[in-house]
């Protein structure tokens, strides 16, 4: 029975109990940024479980993508762990329970799978006697074949929340898979009995205060390793034996020439390909991008341990994105979205390795000299410092580095490497800029909050307010008051002023009271809750709980949230048009522009960036309505609001809404349409680092001075070329045609005058005992031409030598060339010019047949020249 037919039993079978087939989830997880996979069958369905949103159906069947690195270190070495796999489940939402589960598992598993009675163990919660007797009557199961393990094994809960025992499904692969031990069962580490099913029986509550309460409604969570039982129904050692891998690790053999099962270190190495070749392959179909942060670091880690192991099988070349195309055109008819994404898949996987190819040859190499030191002082553990260096200063993983030492049977000292690296960061600790809040200031910002309060932000509503100076910080000290013309911090009660957060720019405002106006050039939130306005004092005094009025620059704050709302829009376009890969990796929103860092492979074409300039440009002038609500996190992810992965939200979220297109969690200002940011234009694309673009734009006003000073340039070119404005691009083909005709006219003109100063030097030429020598100055520009002249002089000097020199804006050029004849004979060009460049101030060196070198004094070329022919001669007769 293929995986493929197992695959779609499962599904026809759930089905026909009235179960809704539901297709997988992404293995990024939809809004939720507190996990970085989707590591098992009922993720997508959490709010379901924990009662924030009702399903659609109450009974769901899925065959769901997972992917786990908690044992990685185990994949390629057991029958049965896996980064990626698929995950067979059946779901109940308060509709069946315990009874119809274990019914509808042993019914699937005997009468569908075919598996006989006699090989089938199971496993309980030792306290279950509910899930017991329904085994024993339901089924019909012997007591004997029933195991009772304890809360570790058979008890499934994470925190608080919903929880409840389980019951596992076992299939007794015989004594030959083993441990030995007289009293292996199940629940032993070893692998003779295989967990093929788990059925989760979500019955009660856990509260903070580790009290079990029974659940009013009641779910079932169950999850069926489809590699598992991929491996029972063929008959094969592991799993890596069945169709879900024969293809791939066949592709492995053929492109490496190592045959699977000819020693462990080749079996390990094409396993452990195979299986992160899988991962990595869905998980970038499914929008994940290496990075050195998050689920991308995990990538990243997938990719180079894949690469690594490679080197094991003789591949020293990028390979992965071969492997990918066979994982693409096995799975793609289950999964369309692999052939969907196929292009990006491999870009991204051949741009990775590549890279990571010279890293890895270069710190292989240094860390075998390491390992070499380690042994030849008979110890076992490399230090800290060295693990460190490696990864510091090369780039080499940390987990590489354990990983290739334990190979050799070598520790790593992890603790040594946590203080190495500790001890950098206070470097850099140390060497951060002024401006950074250090630990003295903050402590002094939360005395202020503590004494006075929390600022009150009323920004989102209005521009202007009335509040009391709370505290005033000069030179990091608090001050009761300060004159005209000082530079101050300055806390208020309450403040219209947005500070500087989520890459959006700070408000610039006045504070005015009676004779008092103050220029608010920047405003922070160094610490939660208290808004910090930096000012000078433009005329009177600042005091201590004087009342003021604070005005937000109304027109600069209407900018930046044209540009912010802009951002928003972009950023959906972006992945519309690019795919679902494309994640925000930083922005800046400023009055006058806006920036938009985020991943993506491959530089964006022209057509592109005007699609993407189109589509922006369609949605603002749609004039869609932006709402802005505040909800609980839970309620946002819920409605599917874009979340910063990293990110860390409060129990309440602010949630910027546009049009049906965009949700995302976001603490800026922004318009109250889209139509409002007016015009939005692309004025720059760029790369700034692997798999990182960025793009900057204007809108509004800033937009129109953008195209108005392009449309002046153009006016200006017109007035220069003495053509019409519409006409300069023709016009400028025209000239860069002309220049190239006269680009090609010069080299011939320059060539034919090298054969004529080549012709002339021939008249210079000295003989010593039948050798040809020529050492002669020549008015060439450059290094180039004097080559040039040299190679046509050795066709006619032969035996001979020759050293010509230049002299161009006070810098000296010397070529040197000895014919084959002469270099057999000992005579070398390099060290001819090494001796007479010193006399021209230079230096220089070369090959045998051809050397060059340079020199600032000008006025000694000749004197170096001369020397030449003694130099020669001499080594004429030394060698004869």
């Amino acid at each position: 029975m293929t995986g493929k037919e197992i695959r779609a039993k499962f599904l026809r079978f759930f089905k026909e109990k009235g179960h809704c087939i539901l297709p997988s989830a992404s293995l990024v997880p939809a809004n939720d940024p507190s996990i970085l996979w989707t590591a098992a069958g009922m993720v997508p369905f959490k709010p379901y479980f924990t009662g924030t949103l009702k399903p659609e159906a109450l009974r769901v069947a899925t065959c769901q993508k997972c992917l786990r690195t908690q044992d990685i270190e185990a994949v390629g070495r057991s029958a049965r762990h896996h980064t990626f796999f698929e995950m067979l489940g059946n779901f109940s939402f308060g509709d069946y329970f315990k009874k119809e589960a274990i019914v509808w598992a042993w019914e699937f598993v005997t009468k569908v799978l075919v598996i006989p009675v006699d090989k089938l163990w199971i496993s309980i919660y030792q306290d279950d006697e509910e899930a017991f007797d329904l085994w024993r009557q339901e089924v019909g199961i012997s007591a004997a074949r029933i195991v009772r393990l304890g809360k570790e094994n058979n008890f499934w809960e994470i925190g608080t929340g919903p929880c409840g025992p389980c019951s596992e499904l076992y299939v007794d692969l015989g004594e030959n898979y083993g441990c030995g031990e007289k009293h292996c069962q199940v629940g032993c580490e070893c692998d003779r009995f295989l967990e093929i099913w788990n059925l989760v029986f979500i019955q009660y509550y856990r509260d903070e205060e580790n009290n079990y309460h029974p659940l009013q409604v009641k779910g079932i969570d169950t999850g069926m390793g489809l590699e598992r039982v991929a491996q029972v129904k063929q008959g094969v050692d592991n799993s890596y034996g069945t169709d879900l891998f024969r293809e791939i690790i066949n592709f492995e053999q053929k492109l490496s020439g190592v045959k699977y099962g000819a020693d462990s270190r080749g079996d390990r190495a094409l396993k452990i390909i195979a299986d992160h070749c899988r991962a990595i392959t869905f998980a970038l179909a499914d929008g994940a991008v290496p990075s050195n942060e998050g689920r991308g670091y995990v990538l990243r880690r997938l990719l180079r341990r894949a690469g690594r192991f490679g080197r094991n099988l003789n591949l020293t070349g990028p390979f992965l994105d071969q492997v990918a195309e066979v994982v693409i055109k096995q799975m793609a008819d289950t999964y369309p979205e692999l052939a969907a994404n196929k292009k990006q898949i491999l870009r991204v996987i051949n741009t990775e390795e590549e890279r990571f190819s010279e890293t890895l040859a270069l710190g292989t190499d240094i860390l075998n000299r390491i390992i070499e030191d380690v042994r030849r002082a008979k110890q076992t553990v490399i230090t800290g410092e060295d693990a460190f260096r490696l990864y510091d200063t090369y780039g080499f993983p940390l987990e590489l580095t354990i990983e290739i030492a334990a190979e050799e049977n070598l520790t790593v000292d992890e603790e040594g490497f946590k203080l190495a690296m500790e001890k950098q960061r206070q470097r850099a600790r140390e060497a951060r800029s002024k401006t950074d809040y250090l630990p003295a200031k903050e402590a002094l910002y939360k005395t202020v909050r503590e004494r006075y309060g929390e600022t009150s932000f009323v920004g989102y509503d209005q521009l202007v307010g009335q509040a009391c100076v709370l505290a005033i910080i000069k030179d990091d000290r608090q001050v009761t008051e300060a004159p005209e013309e000082e530079e101050v911090e300055i806390i208020l009660s309450l403040t219209p002023c947005h500070a500087e957060a989520g890459g959006q720019v700070a408000d610039i405002a006045l504070i005015t009271a009676e004779d008092l106006v103050v220029e608010v050039l920047n405003v922070t939130r160094p610490v939660e809750g208290l808004y910090v306005h930096t000012g000078k004092i433009k005329s009177g005094k600042l005091k201590e709980n004087l009342q003021v009025t604070v005005e937000v620059d109304a027109v600069r704050r209407q900018n930046v949230s044209r540009n912010h709302s802009a951002t928003h829009i972009l950023q959906w376009a972006l992945k519309k048009l690019l795919g679902n890969h494309v994640q925000q990796a930083g922005s800046l929103v400023e009055p006058g522009r806006l920036r938009f860092d985020f991943t993506h492979y491959a530089a964006i074409t022209p057509e592109q960036l005007r699609q993407i300039e189109e589509t922006v440009n369609q949605v603002v002038w749609d004039n869609l309505p932006v709402e802005i609500f505040q909800t609980s996190l839970e309620d946002a992810q819920n409605m599917g609001a874009t979340a910063l992965f990293g990110e860390k939200y409060g129990e309440q979220v602010r949630v910027v809404k546009m049009g049906d297109f965009s949700l995302e969690l976001c603490g800026g200002t922004h318009l109250k349409s889209t139509g409002e940011v007016s015009i939005f234009k692309i004025t720059g694309e760029s790369s700034i680092g692997a798999g990182l673009r960025r793009i900057e734009a204007v809108t509004g006003s800033g937009a129109w001075r953008y195209l108005k000073a392009q449309e002046e340039l153009m006016a200006e070119a017109g007035r220069l070329l003495k053509v019409a404005p519409e006409e300069v691009l023709i016009r400028l083909a025209n000239l860069v045609k002309e220049i190239k005709d006269l680009e090609r006219e010069n080299i011939k003109l320059k060539a034919r005058l090298t054969r004529y100063e080549t012709q002339a030097l021939l008249e210079q030429v000295t003989d010593f005992n039948g050798v040809k020598i020529l050492a002669a100055q020549t008015p060439a520009q450059d290094m180039d031409s004097l080559r040039a002249m040299v190679d046509l002089l050795r066709e006619h000097l032969k035996p001979g030598v020759i050293l010509l020199g230049s002299a161009t804006s006070g810098r000296v050029n010397l070529v040197a060339a000895v014919t084959e004849d002469l270099t057999k004979q000992g005579l070398h060009a390099g060290k001819l010019v090494k001796e007479v460049a010193p006399i021209v101030g230079g230096g220089g060196g070369g090959r045998p047949e051809m050397a060059q070198a340079g020199g600032k004094d000008a006025a000694r070329l000749q004197e170096a020249l001369d020397k030449a022919y003694g130099v020669v001669k001499k080594q004429l007769l030394a060698k004869g």
